[in-house]
């Protein structure tokens, strides 16, 4: 598993509470239906492109690598939203998902 980024480790640090009630709520999210993880963290990528805000889509594209999903996999769901968002909109959040991908793919 990814190490969180420091901002959402900063809030969890100043708001514990708070930070807690949200993991509760997503936790129960999580195990609300019968949808596997690759599933789970597909949608949540789609709604994250749908909604082009660069923070959601970065932490999806952790959470599907981490999931097992390939790029192209990934790049797909991407190619799929353009339809529905257009094509300006998906290659705005295709670039913040190739920065992750990218730096995935350089040699360690």
């Amino acid at each position: 598993m990814r190490k969180a980024p420091v901002r959402f480790q900063q809030f969890n640090k100043t708001y514990p509470r708070i930070a807690e009630a949200y993991e509760n709520l997503a936790a129960e999210c999580q195990k609300a239906g019968p949808l596997n993880e690759r599933e789970k963290v597909l949608v949540k990528l789609g709604i994250a492109i749908g909604l082009g805000v660069e923070g959601s889509v970065r932490s999806q594209i952790r959470k599907s690598l981490d999931a097992g999903l390939k790029p192209e996999e990934i790049h797909q769901a991407f190619l799929l939203s353009i339809l529905t968002i257009g094509f300006p909109h998906m290659m705005a959040a295709l670039t913040w998902a190739d920065d992750i991908l990218d730096k995935e793919a350089a040699p360690k």
